[in-house]
């Protein structure tokens, strides 16, 4: 392994945080580097991927990054696609020192457009055949790659009863939760979507939290595999970063804020059950949003307290 491989190893591996005596949280500097990089790692082992070849992928966010990453360590040529209301100056000129080429779909309504995305996609494979597509949303080695985060959680904790995370492709709960259940067959998923997302029956429209959802449904998501599913809403994501930030010193992004969310009130309420909550990236990328006061100031009802606790739905029916 190189050096520069040596240090995307490092920023892929969590730190463990206790949160409560029976809550342990999974921190991330950028866990979609883990099912990247493993990707990556078997598409040259394979021969679907040659050196100074080219990847093209579909994202909206820390995947984008973490492909990049590795495209720019191993001299590949990289093509993203994202959407017109996805892109954020910052984000795209990080991308694009990287070496990445960003090309942003038209996005009326503001979903993502992910169907669209998908489509452009596939025009630059039929015109780029030998180009490799990871497939992040449909290939089983999205959720293989995260064999590596359960043998992290059983060596530091042993057995785990409850598994937490965020479900946009799938990769990290199904992956992580399969692997953990091999030894833990009892072991309880609780996944987190946030409304407006299509994962688990909501209608698609435009979402105002972002890194979890979905607009289209992913062969990743492993239904049968989910004991509990928790929609989170934007406010409460934001304001439970900021108490993680405030009370245990953590930096991280609104999406891991919607998981811990739900993992506290999990474990405050399952006192025995040892539970371990996925948080995937920091806080960094939302230093001008929702770590900036002037921000939060101009959205619709904030200051929003903490929720304790979710509400019991027997249905599921458009968000307002």
């Amino acid at each position: 392994m190189s050096n520069q491989g040596d240090y995307l190893h490092a920023f892929e591996t969590p730190r463990f945080a206790r949160l409560t005596p029976n809550l342990h949280a999974a921190c991330f500097s950028l866990m979609k580097l883990m099912p990247a990089r493993f990707m990556v790692d078997r598409a040259e082992a394979s021969n679907r991927l040659k050196r100074g070849g080219a990847i093209v992928e579909t994202t909206s966010g820390t995947f984008g990054l973490a492909i990049a990453m590795v495209a720019a360590e191993r001299g590949y040529d990289l093509t993203l696609v994202t959407s017109t209301s996805l892109t954020d100056p910052k984000f795209t000129r990080r991308l694009e020192r990287l070496g990445a080429t960003l090309i942003a779909i038209d996005d009326p309504t503001g979903d993502g457009n992910q169907r669209g995305r998908l489509d452009h996609l596939q025009q630059i494979l039929e015109t780029r055949p030998e180009t490799y597509w990871p497939r992040q949303y449909d290939s089983p080695e999205n959720r293989l790659a995260y064999a590596r985060l359960a043998d992290l959680v059983i060596r530091s904790f042993g057995q785990i009863d409850c598994l937490v995370g965020c479900v946009g492709t799938g990769g990290s709960l199904c992956g992580t939760g399969g692997f953990l259940r091999e030894l833990f067959p009892h072991l309880r998923m609780v996944a987190v979507d946030t409304h407006r997302s299509m994962l688990f029956g909501q209608p698609v429209g435009k979402r105002m939290l972002r890194g979890l959802g979905n607009g289209v449904m992913p062969a990743n998501v492993r239904h049968e595999m989910i004991d509990e599913i928790h929609w989170v809403g934007a406010l409460p994501a934001y304001a439970m970063a900021l108490a993680l930030l405030r009370n245990h010193g953590i930096y991280m992004g609104p999406t891991s804020g919607a998981a811990a969310l739900v993992a506290e009130w999990f474990a405050r309420n399952n006192p025995d059950a040892a539970t371990i909550v996925i948080m995937p990236d920091e806080g960094h990328r939302y230093a001008d949003t929702v770590y900036n006061d002037e921000w939060l100031a101009n959205l619709n009802d904030w200051p929003l307290p903490i929720p304790v606790g979710p509400t019991r739905i027997e249905r599921i029916q458009p968000s307002a």
